[in-house]
């Protein structure tokens, strides 16, 4: 069959298309009523939260490379000003639906629920006296009101910051308009609880801002106000070959981040044009990138609402994760880990025997030293302490990531308390982020030889998204894939490249040309009629050589199931290039994050885990490992447990259309209703059920040609 043209723009799909269509379905879960009400809130501002890094990020580079002249079209055929028009048209649908789904849902259900957010009118007494106190006490101590006159420039308003302005008029000369500005106070939370008896009532700041102005502007008469709030550009812009000391650069590009040209405006729908104008003149925007918002601005304060309110019955039911438990063999975690790999899947397995794992060693005086990335790491870190601690004791090394997106400031701070332990901190290499997920030790065991143990993650080592992300983690003392963890270390500290590493599969050394090679060995083994079968899942699929890869053992006749929770530029179901592709995505109560990647292999099935997603900026641009799951019995319950899992899913799991569209697994089986009993399956609760022991994988259809028995343990080395 002919191959398939990079050029045919028909055959792929918008990027950012792609991300507004995955932002939509976590909408989706906000607007289901089987999802219960402060749950569907925390949705709601999970979209506002998302819109927003999309506006600082892919939006401001947009408009930049549109000021800067490029012309050249993607791979989807779109010029940059006609994805600037896709965009506006559809992100500005989005907002429309998100106020929708607040104030003719999410609002009334609150209500009806005890739940209410009030406005000043609809005060009483008790709680319009609390006003007032509270704007005595806390609030008019840090308010700096601002009126623009020659004397006085407008303010330089910060990324996100929550204002109000006003239009004034002097009362001693009452022809000439005035703009006030008021910075919201950032010291003070978006939402007041407010004291009542039988319900749990709350009032925006803004808008005792906005009722409080009159003391502010003494002299002047308030024609009318608006709250309003700027995103700007937050992309770092680093000259790495020039930079002589990479953590200052980045540390003084986080504070002009802060002062970014601005990208979007969002301002209350009811605001007076005059303001509106004036607004949109001064941050020198154009008329597609103001946002007017029927409800409060900025959406993802609401999940303050989710936070402040102690309603259990209101929220998902608590999960207490699967512990890891040794066998009677073993002593300690060491000593099981040379009996067998260990496979931990997050948030289902308890995420404490990786944080264990790394303490252990911290503390064990037989470990000689200690390796460890870090990308993205919680505030409250159990980790970093530990390694802290282990440097009084031992050699500790750390690569620590200074330009993981939005995390730098707490990075920063992480690297230097390192440095001030003992810890040698690096900062991976000029170019490249460092995005995989190591920990390495080196340990002199009971039996005299001394061992490298290694974990090797899809996902951050972050104690508090480890319980709301779906990541796997390999515990593993194999001398070769150890080995090849030590040679990725040499690479991160000294830009030491070795002549191969396998096992593992290294970005961007060679990991986009194995994954194409994986995929063609499929497509071989499917014109030789032997098993042919790929099965991967990830956060996004972008690449265009990955996908022109699928679609040629497409053609090859190979079966491809594909996991993309986000963006996914490949077109599924096109005829005579991917009829044999499925696409679906998954958005449920945890984040699906977990990177695998199945292949029949001609029967003899390969299982592949790691950091990467098929994206150009994954494979070229970053250090990323992928590792392979040797152990058999280990294979299986990836693909037992998991894939099978994720693919049987007709709740939560959204299948891609060939016009882009996503729709909902039930309704592409051509139910009319979501399906009940037997016949649903929402692949989180049933992993969920799994871990507690309340459902067996009988519950999923078997695989084809499973092989071996069916037992969920590693086997003994």
């Amino acid at each position: 069959m002919t191959r398939t043209s990079l050029d045919n723009s028909a055959y792929y799909i918008n990027r950012e298309v792609s991300w507004l269509a995955f932002n939509r379905r976590v909408l989706e879960e906000a607007e289901d009523p089987s999802n219960p009400p402060l749950e569907r809130v925390k949705f709601l501002s999970i979209t506002a939260s998302n819109l927003d890094e999309f506006f600082e990020v892919r939006v401001a580079g947009l408009v930049q490379q549109i000021e800067d002249g490029y012309t050249e079209a993607g791979p989807d055929g779109l010029t940059l000003l006609q994805e600037r028009d896709v965009v506006s048209r559809t992100t500005h649908e989005f907002v429309d639906d998100q106020y929708q789904c607040w104030n003719e849902q999410l609002r009334p259900l609150l209500a009806e629920n005890g739940i209410r957010v009030l406005a000043l009118h609809e005060l009483d007494a008790k709680a319009r006296a609390f006003v007032e106190q509270y704007c005595e006490r806390e609030l008019d101590l840090l308010l700096t009101p601002v009126t623009v006159d020659p004397a006085h420039p407008f303010p330089r308003v910060i990324n996100k910051a929550l204002c109000v302005a006003f239009l004034l008029r002097r009362r001693r000369r009452s022809s000439t308009t005035y703009t006030g500005v008021v910075t919201v106070p950032r010291a003070l939370p978006r939402l007041i609880r407010l004291p009542s008896e039988n319900t749990v009532d709350f009032i925006f700041l803004a808008d005792l801002v906005t009722h409080h102005a009159s003391r502010m502007y003494h002299g002047y008469d308030i024609v009318s106000s608006a709250a309003f709030r700027v995103t700007r550009n937050s992309n770092l812009y680093l000259a790495e070959e020039e930079s002589r000391n990479l953590l200052e650069s980045v540390r003084t590009e986080l504070h002009n981040r802060r002062k970014g040209d601005a990208v979007r405006l969002e301002i209350e729908s009811e605001a007076d044009p005059e303001i509106v104008e004036r607004l949109r003149t001064n941050f020198e925007l154009e008329s597609w990138q103001v946002f007017p918002v029927n409800g409060p601005v900025n959406l993802s304060r609401l999940f303050n609402i989710y936070e402040q309110t102690e309603r259990p019955e209101l929220k998902f039911k608590p999960f207490i994760p699967r512990e890891l438990r040794l066998t009677a063999k073993s002593q300690d975690l060491f000593e099981e880990l040379r009996r067998h790999d260990v496979l931990l899947h997050h948030p289902f397995d308890s995420y404490d025997a990786v944080v264990s794992f790394i303490e252990a060693a911290a503390e064990d005086p037989r470990v000689l030293s200690m390796k460890q990335t870090l990308y993205r790491t919680s505030e409250h870190s159990l980790i970093v302490p530990a390694l802290m601690s282990a440097a009084a004791k031992k050699e500790v090394t750390a690569v620590v990531e200074l330009k993981a997106r939005f995390d730098e400031a707490s990075n920063i701070r992480w690297a230097r308390d390192l440095e001030d332990a003992g810890v040698q901190v690096f900062h991976g290499l000029v170019g490249l982020k460092t995005h995989c997920k190591l920990s390495l030790l080196v340990r002199h065991d009971p039996d005299g030889v001394t061992r490298r143990y290694a974990h090797l993650g899809t996902g951050n080592y972050n104690t508090t998204t480890a319980r709301i992300y779906t990541d796997l983690s390999l515990l593993t003392a194999d001398p070769e894939i150890t080995g090849a963890v030590h040679d990725v270390f040499s690479f991160l500290t000294a830009y030491a490249e070795h002549p191969n590493y396998d096992p593992l599969l290294v970005a961007p050394l060679n990991l986009a040309e194995h994954c194409l090679a994986l995929i063609s060995r499929e497509a071989e083994h499917a014109r030789h009629g032997r098993p042919a079968h790929i099965i991967a899942k990830m956060n996004a699929l972008l690449d265009k050589n990955i996908v022109l890869a699928l679609y040629h053992a497409s053609q090859a006749g190979v079966k491809i199931d594909l996991i993309v929770r986000g963006i996914c530029s490949l077109r599924p179901g096109v005829r005579g290039v991917s009829d044999n592709i499925r696409v679906r995505s998954i958005v449920g109560r945890f984040l699906e994050h977990s990177r695998i990647f199945y292949f029949a292999n001609g029967g003899q099935e390969e299982v592949y885990l790691g950091s990467a997603d098929w994206m150009p900026r994954n494979l070229y641009e970053r250090v990323e490992v992928i590792f392979p799951v040797k152990d058999e019995l280990l294979r299986e319950r990836v693909r037992r447990e998991m894939l099978e899992a994720y693919l049987a899913d007709n709740l939560k799991s959204r299948l891609l259309q060939k016009d882009g569209s996503y729709v909902r697994a039930w309704r592409a089986q051509g139910r009319r209703k979501p399906p009940v009993g037997p016949a649903a399956l929402n692949s989180q609760d049933f992993l969920m059920a799994v871990a507690e022991g309340k459902q067996t994988l009988d519950a999923i259809p078997p695989v084809p040609a499973t092989r071996t028995r069916r037992r969920l343990v590693g086997r003994e080395r």
